[in-house]
C-alpha cells in the first residue's frame, strides 16, 4: 500500500511535516519519498506543479484514529485545526520580514507589530492549552495535533521562551517524543537555527 505512494517534502516545512506525521500515524510506512530542497526552487518544479494536491484520506481504518467519534471532539478538533492557519500566519510574517526584508530596509514598528500579533495569537493557544488534557482537542492525538504541532515546533525553535509560556512548552515537549513525530523529525534541525526572533516574546 505505502510503497505505491511518493511523498514530495521539505525539511522543516510544517505542511509537510504534517503529511510526514499522518503517515506515521496511520501506520503507512515504507513511501518512496524525495527531499525538495526550497533554496533551489526545487518545490516549483515542473514536477511538483504537475501533481494534484487534493488527495483524499483513504486510510480510515488503519493506524490510529485522528478524527474522534464524538461531535463535541469533532467540532473542538476542527476548530482548532482551521485556527492554526491564523498561528502559522502570524508566525510567517515575522519570520519571513526577517528573511525577505534586507536589514537596511526594515523598520521597527514592522517587526515590532508583528511581535504583537504573534504574542497575542501565543496567548490564545496558551489559554486554550490550559483548558486541555494534554492535546488541543481532549486526551487523543487528533488532525488538530497534525496541523498545530509542526508550527508549535518551527516556533520553539526561533527561540520561544518555554518559561514565559508553560502550557505551549509542556505540549510541545509531551509530543515531541511521539514515534510519528521523532520519525518525520526535520533532519537539518541538528544544526542550530538561523534565527532567534522569538526570544523576545
Amino acid at each position: 500500500m505505502a510503497k505505491d505512494m511518493t511523498l514530495l517534502w521539505g525539511s522543516g516545512s510544517p505542511p509537510c511535516w504534517r503529511i510526514q506525521i499522518m503517515l506515521e500515524e496511520k501506520q503507512l510506512q515504507g513511501y518512496n519519498q524525495k527531499l525538495l530542497n526550497f533554496y533551489k526552487k526545487e518545490h516549483k518544479s515542473q514536477e511538483v506543479l504537475d501533481m494534484n494536491p487534493r488527495g483524499q484520506n483513504q486510510y480510515k481504518s488503519q493506524g490510529n484514529k485522528l478524527i474522534p467519534d464524538s461531535p463535541d471532539a469533532q467540532a473542538l478538533m476542527y476548530q482548532r485545526m482551521f485556527e492554526v492557519l491564523t498561528l502559522g500566519q502570524k508566525m510567517l510574517d515575522l519570520v519571513a520580514y526577517k528573511f525577505r526584508v534586507p536589514e537596511e530596509e526594515r523598520h521597527d514598528s514592522a517587526i515590532q507589530r508583528n511581535k504583537e500579533a504573534l504574542t497575542a495569537e501565543l496567548k490564545l493557544w496558551e489559554g486554550y492549552l490550559n483548558k486541555t488534557d494534554s492535546c488541543l482537542a481532549g486526551k487523543e492525538f487528533t488532525l488538530a495535533d497534525v496541523v498545530f504541532f509542526p508550527v508549535i515546533a518551527v516556533i520553539f525553535r526561533f527561540g520561544l521562551s518555554s518559561e514565559s509560556h508553560p502550557a505551549l512548552a509542556k505540549y510541545y515537549n509531551s509530543l515531541k517524543d511521539r514515534a510519528s513525530i521523532k520519525a518525520t523529525w526535520p533532519p537539518h534541525w541538528q544544526e542550530p537555527p538561523e534565527l532567534d526572533v522569538m526570544k523576545t516574546i
